[in-house]
This record gives structure tokens, C-alpha cells and sequence, in this order.
């Protein structure tokens, strides 16, 4: 029987690439839900080609939209706003629950599939960096399975395949597009040459977070929550190559890594389908044609937005949830022109600076850090044009 699959940002990439492998195995995958936040035509023809169950969008207007757009023989529910996505994370014949929203906007329908008895494909690295104790504690307690969809956790999950003996986790970073400027060259960066990633395609938050290392400092933040492994065992290497994904050390010395091309379809297809692995039709890794495979260790002088991240994730509480919700600020007055490359690590640093941690937060603490981040970062790019 085919596999009930709900989509929570189906028409990002990690939505578009999930149903690219939905449209490969019919026989075993179904979709049952769709969430997007503004894209109604794209989220339309979804919609006629997977006539699911149900379907939402952020805004009212836009689900109006695509309801009268319809053809008369789709009968999927329109819903919006929070409740809709809560309402697509948590459909009865929907067994697993792919979050693919932007940000921290994926913690509560995160949770909310969790609640529900759903397994979980997390490609939303912020819900664990802001709340990972929490998401931990209510998968074990609903004894359902978290799925790690981001290419480097999956590398780490399938080095590890249920060994014990670990020593340390090894991340693998591209190093972005200016691994090699110097730091008045960093200042003048652009958004579009920002956008420009050497070797993923991606959304623009996650490529410009790969620019500034934030993105691999979330996701030592999320493995040390997926894996239970310590910050200090958990090392980032820059690979520029991008083919070797994630590495575990074990307690004898050696060293696991997961290697393939760089296309996140294969992640996404080994977390919909574990724990088998199903033959495909993407291209195989010729490392002949690489050739070459080299690593070094990155450099958080010219990016300390990686700093920041092992800084919030070994002060725990409250601060990681800040970490995220400063740098999505920041983030977006990079790409609107309000505020230089480097200027986004300095708005992070400057509202940690500023925050009173709650050691042991529960949901509303969490949620009330990220809006008191996101107004204190907000409030420090303005004071910059002052």
C-alpha cells in the first residue's frame, strides 16, 4: 500500500524535489496534504496533478484564489493561515509528514504532526535548533520516528546504521561562494552574488546561511539533538567538492563517510523510504570524474556566524532560539539591501549579547525568545542607518 505523504512547503525546493520523487514511485507514495506560504498558482497545479486530501496557504486571499481556480472535479479542502498548516501537519491518512518551511514558522506544525502520531522527514533544521530538547522529548513519547532530510545528517545516519562506539560526528561544508575572499571583499558581497551557490540549488535563506557558515552552525546544533553527541565532538570541515556529506569517528579510530552527488532527492528519498532503499533514476557518482576530494578547517574569523552557532548551542536554554530568529532577521535586511554581508553575524552577536537566558524553556518561553529576538534585531539593523 502507498505511503500517505503530507508537505509542509511543497513549493519550495525540498517540496518540488519531493514530489518529483512521489511522481517516480506511485506505487508507493500517496499525497494526502500540500502547505505553501504564497505561491497559490504553483500550489494550484500541484494540487490538480496530487488532488490531495487537503491543501493551505499563509494567507486568506491567496487560498480564496486557488479555491475558485479549482476544477470542478478536485474536492481537496482549502485551509490558511497557522491553522491550515496545522491542519495539512496533522490529516488522519497522512503517516509521515515532510516540514519543508522556511524558518522557525516549522516548529508548532512540527510538533503538532508529532502530537498526532506522524512520522517525521525534518528538512526544517530551525525547529531543533530552537526547541530540539522539546521535539526530542515528545518523539520518544509518541514513539514515532524523526527523519533527518538535510543531506549531511542524512550522511551521518546512514554512517552510523545502529553502530555504537562513537567518538565525534564530521560535517561537511562547502564553504560557499566566498570561502577565499578577504573580509573588505566580504563587505561589498551582494545579495545576487550571494544567491549564487558553487554547488547546491537551494532557497535563497539556506544559500545565503551556506554563505555565512550559518547554515553548517544550525546543523551542528540539529545533530547534536538528532544524534545525542556533544558540541565538542561534533566538527565541521569545509569540502568545497561537496561529495563526501557527513563522516562518524568511532571509538577505534575509524572513520565512516557517506558519499554521493549533490542532489538532494537522495535524502529525501532515503528518509520517505526507510529503511529501504529503493533504486532510482538519478545519476550515479563517478569519482574518477571528481577526481579530487580535499577538506580544510573553516575559518571563523572571516565567518563567525559558525562561533556564534557552538556558542548558542553549548549555553542551551533559550539562546539557540535567539541565534535563529536574529539571524533570520538579518538574513532578510541582507537580501532587501538594509544591511551588508558582514553585517548579518554582527546583528546575531550583538542580540545575544543582549539576551537573558531561560535555562530550561518550555514551548511559550521558546516562543517568546524568538519574538523578543526578532524585534531586538530588527531594532539594531535600523540603529545602523542612524
Amino acid at each position: 500500500m502507498a505511503r500517505g505523504i503530507a508537505i509542509l512547503g511543497s513549493t519550495g525546493s525540498i517540496g518540488r524535489q519531493t514530489l518529483a520523487i512521489v511522481q517516480e514511485f506511485p506505487e508507493r507514495f500517496v499525497v494526502r496534504g500540500l502547505a505553501a506560504g504564497r505561491n497559490w498558482e504553483l500550489l494550484l497545479e500541484q494540487t490538480c496533478r496530487f488532488r490531495p486530501q487537503a491543501v493551505a496557504l499563509l494567507e486568506k486571499e491567496d487560498a480564496l484564489r486557488l479555491k475558485a481556480a479549482l476544477p470542478p472535479g478536485v474536492k481537496t479542502a482549502v485551509y490558511w493561515g497557522h491553522e491550515g498548516l496545522l491542519q495539512v501537519a496533522t490529516l488522519p491518512d497522512a503517516a509521515i509528514v515532510l516540514t519543508a518551511v522556511t524558518g522557525a514558522a516549522g516548529l508548532e506544525p512540527t510538533l503538532a504532526a508529532i502530537e498526532a502520531g506522524k512520522d517525521i522527514a525534518l528538512a526544517n533544521k530551525e525547529t531543533l535548533v530552537a526547541a530540539g530538547e522539546i521535539v526530542v522529548r515528545r518523539v520518544r513519547e509518541k514513539g514515532v520516528r524523526l527523519l533527518p532530510v538535510d543531506s549531511e545528517h542524512s550522511a551521518v545516519w546512514q554512517c552510523l546504521d545502529g553502530r555504537g562506539g562513537v567518538a565525534g560526528i564530521i560535517l561537511t561544508a562547502s564553504g560557499g561562494p566566498f570561502r577565499e575572499l578577504n573580509p573588505e571583499a566580504l563587505a561589498r558581497v551582494t545579495p545576487d552574488q550571494a544567491l549564487k551557490h558553487p554547488t547546491w540549488q537551494m532557497g535563497p535563506k539556506i544559500t545565503v546561511d551556506s554563505a555565512t557558515l550559518m547554515n553548517k552552525g544550525l546543523e551542528v546544533i540539529e545533530a547534536h539533538w538528532l544524534f545525542g553527541v556533544s558540541y565538542d565532538n561534533i566538527r565541521v570541515l569545509v569540502h568545497p567538492q561537496s561529495i563526501v556529506h557527513g563522516m562518524v569517528e568511532f571509538a577505534d579510530g575509524n572513520l565512516v563517510a557517506c558519499l554521493s552527488i549533490t542532489d538532494m532527492r537522495l535524502p529525501i528519498l532515503y528518509a520517505l523510504s526507510y529503511p529501504e532503499r529503493l533504486a532510482n533514476s538519478l545519476p550515479r557518482l563517478d569519482l574518477a570524474a571528481v577526481g579530487r576530494l580535499s577538506f580544510e578547517e573553516p575559518d571563523t574569523e572571516r565567518f563567525p556566524a559558525l562561533r556564534l552557532a557552538y556558542a548558542a548551542g553549548k549555553t542551551g536554554g533559550t539562546m539557540p532560539a535567539v541565534l535563529n530568529a536574529a539571524n533570520e532577521v538579518a538574513v532578510a535586511a541582507f537580501l532587501a539591501g538594509e544591511l551588508p554581508f558582514t553585517g548579518i553575524p554582527e546583528v546575531v552577536e550583538r542580540v545575544m549579547a543582549r539576551h537573558k537566558v531561560e535555562e530550561k524553556p518550555e514551548l511559550p518561553a521558546i516562543l517568546s525568545a524568538d519574538q523578543w529576538a526578532r524585534a531586538a534585531a530588527a531594532e539594531v539593523v535600523r540603529a545602523r542607518h542612524c
